[in-house]
């Protein structure tokens, strides 16, 4: 597969084949005479000597320092070596495949004034597998993500270090083997490769990706802990779900309709004379409003993340008039600051705390003979053994962390660049801690998939619904059922990576 990049058009989709499958990358032909046209520009205002922020002033602070015509080109490697600043344990290569190609596409918009080849040259690394060492820590999220995107910018100028074919190489020598030439910096394009907000998205894009699987299947879980406790579909009709129309709530209620239909276990409780229960605790009642809620919350972050990946972020901005003479404004504004993705990366941190804190509490109602209706610690002897009792407490302790993790990061600030950037956003902070709480989910789910197939166990020769039988099926394969204690790390290892994989989620799709 080919993703074309224009600037305008970008989709998740596409970036996730360029990110996980390796799909190659080009420049839309009509992309690449919009820079042409935006470089023209920029040349236009170095031979006039006007003055342009970027082009030949200094940065930030220092933006009332004029640069001669002679120095431009020295300006802009400067600004590369000067930025490149990070620490920290670097991005994973999804991470930084995904910024390559979201810098890339920023920049192919032809707002930025940089050659069409500089975009090519990040194309050209993307596709032979050049990946830069990127640091994920030391931006602020205000001018961009300054020093992440520095160390990208490193390697495109032949410096830094970067990977190749499982090599940790010399930036220089990585692009040499990939017969790569890179890039000679012209006046702004160092400014252009740094500027943006490239680093926090691509985390943000990842995470949305990964947070979807596991909204599905959680819902999976939800299925399997509601037949384990005995619990109603009632409460999932279609009617109550219309009174209150949300559609993240009526997704999740039809996927728990859909993978109990069937459920002998249901059918063997149903009627007051067999079941006197009239209501299920929240954490299994309130599933499509918990879940729902989560589901609404992913899909808010998802339309921010989707304007901001068709966007230009860099500055100034270079908006031509006349290709044809260079004439056009050079216009300096904020597009860079990263208030809406840390809002959005802070929604999504609330949103992974709440899936985890509601599949907690059904593995606590699962596993406490008092609310489960099943043998204590859903092992056949108790006593003798323990069964999942310090299972539910691993969930607790991850359930805990991703609380405190989800506290918010776009509320705070600190002055940086001798207080010019007075205001800053933290979103790449905020984006950073998604991955560990995501990590702390797919267990948290993957404690509850093997809490329900359990207690499904339990109550054999009764069998679950047949789509969730398909889910419980699949954990199985992984873990088998408990009869007498033993470790059950490997179980929750094995089943967090069957979460990973997607192989439970794709029941649903």
């Amino acid at each position: 597969m080919t993703v074309t990049i224009a600037g305008n058009n970008l989709t998740f989709a596409q970036l996730y084949e360029v990110v996980f499958r390796g799909a190659t990358v080009e420049i839309a032909p009509e992309a690449a005479e919009r820079m042409k046209a935006s470089r023209g520009v920029v040349e236009r205002v170095v031979r006039e000597g006007a003055t342009a922020y970027g082009i030949n002033t200094g940065f930030g602070k220092l933006a009332s320092v004029r640069i001669s015509a002679d120095q431009v080109r020295q300006l802009q490697v400067n600004l590369v070596r000067s930025h490149s600043c990070g620490v920290g344990a670097p991005l994973s290569e999804a991470e930084t495949r995904a910024m390559i190609l979201l810098r890339a596409n920023a920049l192919a918009k032809g707002l930025s004034g940089v050659r069409a080849s500089t975009v090519e040259t990040l194309c050209a690394m993307l596709n032979a597998g050049v990946h830069p060492v990127i640091p994920g820590q030391g931006s602020v999220g205000a001018s961009g993500d300054l020093a992440p995107l520095a160390h990208l910018a490193q390697v495109v100028i032949g410096e830094g270090q970067a990977r190749y074919r499982g090599e940790l190489l010399p930036g220089g020598v990585a692009m040499k083997l990939a017969g790569i030439t890179p890039v000679a910096l012209e006046a702004k394009e160092g400014l252009s490769l740094l500027n943006g907000t490239q680093g926090m998205l691509a985390l943000i894009s990842i995470a949305l990706y990964e947070a979807d699987v596991l909204a599905d299947t959680a819902d999976v879980a939800a299925a399997l802990s509601m037949d384990a406790l005995r619990g109603t579909p009632n409460a999932f009709d279609a009617r109550i779900m219309e009174a209150r129309a949300y559609a993240g709530a009526a997704a999740t209620a039809r996927n728990l309709v859909r993978l109990n239909e069937g459920s002998q276990i249901r059918d063997s409780h149903r009627g007051a004379e067999k079941d006197p229960r009239v209501q299920d605790p929240y954490s299994v009642r309130c599933t499509p409003q918990v879940h729902g809620a989560v589901r609404d919350a992913l899909a808010q972050a998802r339309a921010t993340a989707l304007v901001e990946l068709n966007s230009a972020t860099d500055n100034p901005l270079v908006f031509v008039r006349d290709a044809k003479t260079g004439a056009g404004d050079i216009l300096s504004g904020g597009n860079f600051h990263g208030q809406p993705l840390a809002m959005a990366a802070d929604q999504i941190a609330v949103a992974l705390a709440t899936l985890g804190g509601i599949c907690e509490r059904r593995i606590e109602q699962m596993t406490n003979p008092l609310t489960s209706l099943l043998p204590a610690f859903l092992t056949p002897e108790p006593g003798l053994n323990s069964g999942f009792m310090i299972a539910q407490v691993t969930a607790a302790a991850l359930t805990s962390e991703n609380r405190a993790l989800a506290a918010p990061h776009s509320v705070d600030s600190i002055s940086t660049s001798g207080n010019q950037e007075d205001y800053v956003s933290m979103g790449m902070s905020a984006a950073r801690r998604l991955e560990r709480m995501l990590a702390n989910l797919r267990y948290i789910v993957a404690i509850e998939l093997l809490c329900a197939c359990q207690g499904i166990d339990l109550l054999a020769p009764l069998q679950t619904g047949t789509l969730a039988k398909k889910a419980y099926d699949a954990v199985r394969a992984k873990a088998p059922k408990v009869v007498e204690d033993r470790p059950l790390a490997p179980d929750m290892e094995a089943v967090a990576a069957l979460i990973g994989q997607a192989q439970i989620a794709q029941l649903l799709r």
